[in-house]
């Protein structure tokens, strides 16, 4: 399965929210510094999927707010 993520890094509370389309947008605490804002997408998109973090991948836009996730369901 893919979605189309946007990231609002810098956030006061890490929140996800899914749009009409299935794209989510994603406020995460962590700066955009070192891939600690992407450590911290994977971890919570794996928390909501209940999935273990390697099963998701940003496969596109890994230095941008616009990011294609791909997630691998178990089973």
């Amino acid at each position: 399965m893919q979605k189309k993520v946007k990231v609002k890094p810098n956030s006061k509370q890490q929140k996800i929210t899914e749009q009409e389309d299935g794209s989510l947008i994603v406020n995460l605490k962590s700066p955009p510094i070192n891939g600690k804002a992407n450590e911290e997408l994977i971890n919570l998109l794996a928390e909501k999927f209940n999935l273990p973090k390697s099963h998701i991948r940003i496969k596109s836009g890994l230095t941008s707010r616009q990011k294609l996730i791909e997630i691998d369901d178990i089973g």
